[in-house]
């Protein structure tokens, strides 16, 4: 799961970022409500957690803008109050969630998760790919009785995959679903880990190459 992570204290974005990574999320990292909206431009996030004080487009016109201009994206919305009638405004605003600071990062990890369910609403929890198992909510893949034991990439290369149901995906779309901005576009690091992926699932292949076009199961 790719989600944006709207943040202005530069401390706090960089270590939400890093519990975020530990959890298998694909997280960028901006400072500011311009800079959010230039990214939303041109990646189809799956979660936005927004920062509502943001410092010059404040927090609740990038979440207008996100909802107004119909974005994919679930918006999780993060504030220093805890009022009550602070959380009604930012959920009137269209915010999917609402999140108090100071905050437990198992519980804003379980809200984002929350979130990609209801956004994914219509993928099952467990899927299945002839012999293989994926289940997304215990983090486990099999391969018949045997574990994987996927990395984080893998495991999401490998969900990205059975979500598009045999649909060749290029790197480039892989690129964008699997890893963040950090990423070097020149990268060989889709090739590199269908590689490792294609040896952890063994024989018989499953993940195919289609040249000049892309991957996909068959």
């Amino acid at each position: 799961m790719r989600l944006l992570l709207v943040e202005d204290d530069a401390p706090l974005a960089d270590a939400v970022a890093r519990g975020l990574r530990r959890e298998r999320f694909a997280v960028d990292v901006v400072h500011d409500g311009e800079g959010a909206l230039d990214r939303i431009a041109l990646v189809d996030y799956e979660i936005v957690v927004l920062d509502r004080n943001l410092p010059g487009l404040p927090g609740d016109t990038v979440c207008e803008r996100i909802v107004g201009e119909r974005r994919p994206a679930r918006i999780l919305m993060l504030t220093a109050s805890d009022d009550v009638s602070e959380r009604v405004e930012g959920l009137m605003l269209g915010a999917d969630d609402y999140l108090p600071k100071p905050f437990d990062m198992r519980e804003l990890v379980a809200r984002i998760r929350a979130l990609g369910r209801r956004a994914h609403r219509a993928a099952p929890p467990v899927l299945r790919w002839r012999d293989i198992t994926l289940d997304s909510a215990r983090r486990t893949a099999l391969r018949g009785d045997r574990d994987l034991r996927l990395t984080n990439r893998e495991f999401a290369l490998l969900e990205t995959l059975m979500l598009a149901d045999g649909a060749v995906l290029s790197a480039e779309q892989l690129m964008e679903s699997v890893w963040d901005d950090r990423l070097d576009a020149f990268s060989n690091a889709v090739r590199v880990t269908i590689l490792t992926l294609r040896r952890k699932l063994g024989d018989p292949p499953v993940v195919m190459t289609i040249p000049a076009a892309g991957y996909h199961l068959s």
